[in-house]
């Protein structure tokens, strides 16, 4: 799998007084912080190398995720530096740790898909970027993606229009070259840059058909929460009926 750059550099407003002294993607969920669950999934998706992409408090990340040996993967870190940069702008002051392709998803999304369809499409597509997206119809949040026979038409968080049935699923596939036209250190949002590929039509498209998760509400880490807890259970009986292999092959 191609590494993947991980945005966890936001203020986490919203969830204060909760982020006050800890960054969103450590707060505890199903008994455990976030970012462990996260980086789990990934592992299970063949990933092995993850970059950091941090702002406040993103020194509590590293020191409690550390290099990945403990998951058999490779992390490193970088930081905004002193003022936040958005996005965009952190996976640009990231570029010197990026492969020629990355993934890049948020620190705060559980995207329980399969990973290696979405990469082998962007190859497969010849171009500059792909993003993946749900046919939301307003139910998760609210839809900002027209999608139609696996092409991207309109993407825009603001100008919505009636045919957007479809939500940014939160995980792209992006060439690293495609940050060169943007200036270093400077607040640049990520959604600029996928338009500005859809524009060029150089952004391919992949509908994933599993809802999201996020934790960057109250509500979306009580329905995380839950979700995991349900499948801990599901794991628990398996291992009771069967043991371990009843569990794996679950």
């Amino acid at each position: 799998m191609l590494q993947v750059a991980i945005l966890a550099g936001g203020l986490a407003t919203r969830l204060r007084p909760l982020t006050k002294k800890i960054p969103k993607i450590l707060l505890d969920v199903a008994g455990r912080p976030f970012a462990e669950w996260q980086v789990e999934l990934l592992r299970r998706n063949g990933v092995e190398r993850i970059v950091y992409c941090l702002g406040f408090l993103g020194e509590q990340v590293q020191t409690a995720l550390g290099d990945g040996s403990r998951w058999g993967m490779t992390f490193d870190y970088i930081s905004d530096g002193p003022r936040l940069l958005g996005t965009g702008g952190a996976i640009k002051r990231a570029a010197p740790l990026l492969d020629d392709s990355f993934i890049v998803m948020y620190g705060d999304s559980y995207l329980p898909c399969d990973m290696p369809p979405i990469e082998e499409r962007f190859h497969a597509s010849g171009k500059s970027g792909l993003m993946t997206v749900f046919r939301n119809e307003g139910l998760w949040d609210t839809s900002n993606v027209a999608f139609t026979d696996g092409k991207i038409l309109r993407y825009h968080k603001e100008q919505l229009t009636p045919d957007m049935a479809y939500i940014d699923y939160g995980l792209g596939v992006l060439r690293r070259d495609v940050l060169d036209r943007y200036p270093a250190d400077a607040p640049l949002d990520l959604a600029r840059v996928y338009q500005d590929l859809l524009q060029e039509d150089n952004l391919a498209g992949y509908e994933v058909n599993q809802r999201f998760y996020e934790i960057g509400s109250r509500e979306g880490l009580e329905e995380l929460s839950e979700y995991l807890k349900r499948g801990m259970d599901r794991i628990n009986r398996m291992n009771r009926i069967g043991g371990p292999s009843a569990a794996s092959n679950g």
